[in-house]
């Protein structure tokens, strides 16, 4: 399970403790465990280290990869939650706009400002329907006019003036409006612009958050691709699927078997929480979901139009849509469907179709079409169950409910529900507060103003960035150029990549995406928990998700996995087939 290492070219400080990177052979040999946690999306990871810096002993384990579930498929924003203004979670909204401005701070090598505009076809509707909702309706304004926009936008400025780092909101008229962007359709009457943030790269926060844990507390360990098999009389018994996959794309049946006994349980499986609970001996009907699809568009003209802007926008059909440009490609969002089953979740046809035409009644001079698909996602939304009739009104806010021990049961459980990506560490907090009283703790420093792995020492200016890249050029041997590519890549983590020393050069490049190299490559393989090629090209890189990746590339990233984990040839063979097929049938990617 855990990542195999070559003499130098392993990083402590990304996978401490080189004879036991996660931590799980010391847990295994004492069996006691303060806290374990049952799914490292990014609540679950958020909660981790939170918990690591407290110094409780804590396990985080996935069926899957770190990052690889729900968190893998949000719009990529870090948002205040501007349309929660409508149904009343004004303290959603406040927590929202603070942690957005926290991440920004945090995480400045992932995290960065988004200047918004809102497309206004009115001045007066909608306000009424407002109201209506506010006071708890279960309909929602069909549209917005720009009085109601307005008002919205001042009360979002002052939630968001805590640790404010953007500017404030503006409104502009039909001509102003189409003079800075000129593609609109001209049936607008106005434009509001404020600013949101946007994250590149989601998948690698989630496993920076777990690697920081893990270097903050010794009595720390995570594992993924790890399956909770039996719970019996206070005792967890895992098995880690680290046997390979089968030819259909599923895990094997080999690996390691562990038991714990932990003391506090925290069931963070996002849309699975029912179903994990039902599997500790706690059956529970707690998780809705609705499911939000994304499709990425190589659209060079609409790309060139947004000029860094993100396209707030309402749907024919009320829903709230968005384009935005991401790493190059247009990032055309989000359907809000009511669904519940995670694990076959897919961008379905008619998703497609309802998302091309949003965008394309919204910049009609413009052609859309499915040729300019590279890439697309699902995923559902762990959201409290509820029986509202409109998906876009039930609550994205976050509760954590209990289930006291009973039974055989000695420990008892905590349900991590709802939340979003904002808000995570605020979260995690929370919840982290609760297990400490339970723990008798108490909390030793907050998380609230603590970078995130490359966030640490990240330049912001131009200046600090220019000597950073002068001191890591001394440090690596790296010419600056390259290193300022993988600054912007990974942060401050840059440095340890840019160091490493395996069998690949720095300058032996992949076929396809040349600003990768296989150094690059091979330095992840052996330092951040690399149990598939998925996990590569899917979570680890933005490889497949911003269209660079070939056939050519895809194999010649298996043959340096399989030589840092002494992969044989069919397994090779299956690594390859299993990425092949999930790319082409869930994510529609033409390798």
């Amino acid at each position: 399970m855990s990542p195999s290492h070559d003499a130098g070219a392993s990083d402590p400080a990304s996978n401490p403790g080189s004879a036991d990177p996660n931590g799980l052979a010391l847990m295994n040999k004492t069996g006691d465990v303060d806290v374990v946690i049952l799914g490292a999306g990014i609540n679950g990871a958020g909660l981790f280290r939170d918990l690591c810096a407290q110094g409780v002993s804590c396990l985080i384990v996935d069926k899957g990869d770190f990052g690889s579930g729900t968190s893998a498929a949000p719009s990529r924003l870090i948002h205040g939650g501007l349309k929660y203004l409508e149904t009343g979670e004004f303290g959603l909204v406040a927590q929202s706009t603070l942690e957005r401005n926290l991440l920004l701070k945090n995480a400045p090598h992932y995290v960065s400002p988004l200047p918004t505009v809102i497309p206004i076809f009115s001045w007066s509707k909608g306000i009424w329907a407002a109201l209506r909702t506010l006071l708890g309706s279960t309909s929602a304004p069909r549209s917005r006019g720009a009085i109601l926009i307005k008002i919205g936008l001042t009360i979002y400025d002052f939630y968001g003036s805590r640790h404010r780092v953007m500017p404030r909101h503006r409104l502009v008229g039909r001509r102003r409006a189409l003079s800075d962007m000129p593609a609109l359709t001209r049936s607008i009457v106005a434009t509001g612009t404020y600013y949101d943030a946007r994250i590149s790269h989601p998948e690698r926060l989630v496993l920076e958050l777990i690697t920081d844990g893990l270097a903050a507390n010794a009595l720390a360990a995570a594992a993924n691709y790890t399956t909770l098999v039996s719970s019996s009389n206070g005792v967890l018994t895992f098995q880690s699927n680290d046997g390979g996959q089968s030819k259909d794309g599923g895990q094997s049946e080999n690996g390691t078997v562990f038991s714990v006994r932990p003391k506090l349980v925290v069931n963070a499986a996002g849309p699975w929480i029912d179903d994990v609970n039902a599997s500790l001996g706690a059956p529970s009907k707690i998780i809705g979901g609705t499911k939000g699809s994304h499709i990425l568009l190589k659209h060079d003209e609409l790309v060139r139009s947004l000029a860094g802007r993100m396209l707030y926008f309402e749907a024919d059909d009320g829903r709230i849509c968005l384009v935005y440009d991401y790493l190059g490609l247009a990032l055309v969002g989000s359907t809000d469907i009511q669904a519940d089953n995670p694990d076959t979740v897919r961008c379905e046809p008619q998703e497609i179709d309802y998302l091309l035409e949003s965008v394309r009644a919204l910049m009609p001079g413009m052609s859309f079409g499915r040729d300019q698909i590279v890439y697309a996602y699902s995923g559902i939304r762990p959201l409290p169950a509820s029986d509202a009739s409109v998906p876009g009104l039930i609550s994205r806010d976050h509760s954590a409910p209990v289930v006291e021990p009973e039974g055989s049961r000695p420990f008892p459980i905590i349900s991590l529900v709802g939340g979003k990506w904002t808000t995570f560490r605020g979260f995690a907090e929370e919840v982290a507060d609760t297990i400490l009283d339970r723990l008798g703790c108490r909390r030793k420093v907050t998380t609230r103003s603590m970078p995130i792995g490359g966030g640490k020492g990240f330049p912001t200016e131009p200046a600090a960035r220019a000597a950073w890249l002068a001191d890591a050029r001394s440090a690596s041997g790296v010419d600056e150029r390259r290193l300022d590519q993988l600054l912007s890549r990974y942060g401050t983590k840059a440095l340890p990549i840019a160091r490493h020393q395996g069998r690949c050069d720095n300058e032996d490049r992949l076929p396809g995406a040349s600003d990768y190299s296989g150094s690059e490559i091979d330095y992840i393989v052996r330092n951040e928990f690399v149990e598939h090629l998925a996990d590569i090209v899917m979570r680890r890189t933005t490889l497949a998700i911003g269209g660079s990746l070939t056939m050519s590339d895809l194999k010649q990233i298996a043959a340096i996995a399989g030589r840092a984990r002494s992969w044989d040839p069919q397994r090779m063979s299956d690594e390859l087939d299993a990425a092949v097929a999930q790319l082409s049938d869930r994510n529609l990617m033409r390798l």
